[in-house]
This record gives C-alpha cells, sequence and structure tokens, in this order.
C-alpha cells in the first residue's frame, strides 16, 4: 500500500534540511551530496517545491535523518548526565581538534546524544559504523556524509575527503558503533586523524566491544592500535558507575530525568522505572529504549 505523506511532513522535512544547511559550511552541491540527493533537487526544495520531486521514500528517510516521523510522538531531549558530558566531550573535541573514546553501557542515550548534536552544531557529523564494517564502506560513509565525493576510487574517495575536511571550520566526526569496524577499517582512523590534525575532532563510541577491541589489540601488540589509542588522548570516558548501588541509582535518575522530560505523569514515573530496572550479574541496569516503550505503551493505554 503506498504511502500518502502529508503536506506538513513535507514542509517540516524543508525546514529541518534549510536549517542544516545554515550550519555547514560547503556549497550546495557538497551539501545536497551529504542528503543523499542532486543539486537539482536541492535547489527545488530550497524554492519550497514538494510535488513530484522525490518518492514517498526519499521523503521518509530524510525525515528520519532529521527525526521528523509520521506519528506525533517523539523522543523529547532530556539533559541527562550522560546528555551533558558526551555534549562536553564533543565541544572540547570540534573546538580544539582533539579525539576522545566514549565507551559505556547501551541504552543510556549516547547515540540520541550525538544524533541531536549533529543536528545542533555547525559542521558535525555522525558516521554510523555499523551500517559499514569494511574500511571502503566506512571511508565512502563519511564522505558521504561530509558531501565530499563518494563516487570515484576508493583513492580518491580518501584523499578528496582529508581536503574536504580541511576546508571546514572546526568540524567533528562522531563515529558511532566503532567497535563494529573490521580491523583494516580501523586502522583508518589512524591515517584520517594523520592527515587531518589540528584540523578535525573526532569522537568514537561504543560500548563494551570497542574497549575490549581496543585494549586487546594494544595486549598484542597488534599494528595501529596504540597508536590509534594515543591519538585519542589515552583514556576512555565513561559515565555509567560500576559499583551496584551506585549504578542503580545512577540508572534510576537517568530513567527519572529522561521520562520528565518527555511529560510522563508523576504517579506513573516509579512504574516504569522500576519495570526498566532488571537483575543481571553485574547489579541493577535500565535502558532507555525500554523505557520508551513503556512510556508508549501508558500513552497508548490513557488514549
Amino acid at each position: 500500500m503506498a504511502i500518502t505523506l502529508t503536506n506538513d511532513f513535507k514542509a517540516k522535512v524543508i525546514h529541518a534540511i534549510m536549517d542544516q544547511r545554515e550550519r555547514y559550511d560547503g556549497s550546495d552541491a557538497q551539501f545536497a551530496k551529504s542528503l543523499g540527493i542532486s543539486k537539482s533537487i536541492f535547489s527545488r526544495l530550497k524554492k519550497g517545491e514538494t510535488m513530484g520531486i522525490m518518492r514517498s521514500t526519499q521523503w521518509l528517510m530524510l525525515g528520519r535523518d532529521f527525526d521528523i516521523t509520521l506519528e506525533n510522538r517523539r523522543w523529547h531531549v532530556a539533559r541527562t548526565e550522560v546528555f551533558n558530558i558526551i555534549e562536553e566531550d564533543i565541544l572540547f573535541c570540534k573546538a580544539h581538534a582533539k579525539a576522545r573514546i566514549c565507551v559505556d553501557d547501551c541504552g543510556i542515550g549516547k547515540t540520541f546524544t550525538a544524533k541531536y548534536l549533529a543536528r545542533q552544531l555547525r559542521n558535525c557529523f555522525y558516521v554510523d559504523a555499523s551500517q559499514a564494517k569494511t574500511k571502503q564502506q566506512f571511508i565512502r560513509l563519511i564522505a558521504r556524509t561530509m558531501g565530499a565525493e563518494s563516487r570515484v576510487t576508493y583513492f580518491e574517495v580518501k584523499e578528496s575527503l582529508k581536503f574536504h575536511i580541511k576546508t571546514l571550520t572546526d568540524p567533528i566526526i562522531i563515529i558511532d558503533e566503532a567497535g563494529d569496524l573490521e580491523y583494516q577499517a580501523f586502522l583508518e582512523l589512524k591515517e584520517l586523524w594523520n592527515a587531518t590534525e589540528h584540523s578535525c575532532g573526532w569522537y568514537l563510541m561504543g560500548a563494551d566491544g570497542l574497549r575490549a577491541k581496543i585494549d586487546r589489540g594494544i595486549s598484542n601488540k597488534r599494528v595501529g592500535f596504540a597508536e590509534i589509542f594515543s591519538r585519542y588522548s589515552e583514556k576512555y570516558t565513561t559515565i555509567v558507575p560500576k559499583e551496584k548501588s551506585q549504578r542503580n541509582l545512577f540508572y534510576r535518575r537517568l530513567i527519572t530525568d529522561t521520562l520528565k522530560a518527555n511529560n510522563c505523569p508523576a504517579e506513573e514515573i516509579n512504574q516504569i522505572v522500576k519495570r526498566c530496572q532488571v537483575n543481571d550479574a553485574d547489579g541493577f541496569i535500565g535502558g532507555l529504549r525500554r523505557a520508551e516503550a513503556l512510556l508508549i505503551l501508558n500513552t497508548e493505554n490513557h488514549a
């Protein structure tokens, strides 16, 4: 069944695109590449045209990139401890062209924060490494995300990307799910850092798999790991406490703050928090993905 998109949905997508354009230093053609559309389509979007210029799937993909959906429901930003620490890290790396690594539990809002900041900060780019695990896929995805040339030879893509990065003002590239990268792809981080030193900030994010990957590579003296770790500040940003009681309190505070920001009735917050927390071998844990699902269910039940 064909999807019918409202004019309101398309207007929101266009508004978000034009808002993002103001935060990007490259040309219109490069910005269009970063969106996965042609320059001519972008020119028509600038004029406010909506009829017959893109398929519904393209509108939906662009909407997803800008957190615009067909539903009214939207996960609002909560300035949790996780959000504040990641934001502080990213702003530092961006301002000073430094690199850091954030490694922590799943489901605490790392990805949400990174995507949000990529939409809010000038020349800030979010890359999901789980979608591009080989070195060719990885480099081409970064290039495409930044609006650089991505359809020529691999060598040309890399050279174009390095040059493009240095033409932007205080860019930062956030690599999420970095632990998913294959070894050869992971090594490319060293080359890109070397080529853009003092010109670009870098921020790697992942769960325990990323920490294990780096620590194991260093311990086994595998080529590149010690050098990459050195360039990325030789430490990990971690937020969730390890001690059981502190960990439990952290999750209660995280979920509570997020639910409050999303207009959850006060009498339901404690109930949802308890249902989010589960007992595992390491203590009490709970994730924001489950909190969001429970909030949706509660909302539907009261509709």
